[in-house]
């Protein structure tokens, strides 16, 4: 799912734009997973991942919403030079997994971890405080800190979570 809107821009980039983005959807009952910027340096779309705060799934009306927000404080604060085009999407099959309740929704699904020397996909097994274990074939059980590595759910749930 994605809405699109164009905005125009004409200042430099200033501020973060997840910041921005998570200040505006925070209070509207939504998380912001991720941004990014793609096609830097021609017209760039500025994609944001979001979630809703009480885990349902995320409908169109709840895009249309977060766009319509995100777009207004965009043209506020102008935070991206020239035209660029917004989209807002749902997080999809490969959602990032940032804190650890995303990894406790999760648990027992595979996640794709990359960071702090690490480089695999394994179920995640366990969630203690900030702690994530993962069961890695050939190594047995890795722990690592939330916000130390980045993570991605690596398969489809097969209901919501």
């Amino acid at each position: 799912m994605n809405n699109n809107a164009v905005h125009n821009s004409t200042h430099t980039p200033s501020g973060n734009l997840q910041t921005l983005a998570d200040g505006v959807l925070r209070p509207l009952g939504f998380e912001v997973l991720d941004v990014q910027v793609q096609n830097p340096g021609r017209r760039p779309i500025v994609v944001i991942r979001m979630d809703r705060l009480d885990e349902q799934p995320v409908t169109v009306e709840d895009l249309e919403t977060a766009s319509r927000a995100v777009g207004a404080e965009f043209d506020r604060t102008d935070p991206i030079a020239g035209e660029y085009r917004l989209e807002l999407e749902s997080p999809g099959a490969k959602r990032p997994l940032t804190r650890a309740r995303h990894f406790e929704r999760m648990l027992g699904l595979k996640a794709r971890v990359r960071g702090e020397g690490h480089a695999f996909t394994a179920p995640i097994k366990a969630v203690a405080g900030e702690q994530v274990t993962f069961d890695v074939e050939g190594q047995g059980d890795v722990t690592l800190m939330v916000g130390t590595f980045q993570g991605n759910l690596a398969e489809f749930p097969d209901r919501h979570r």
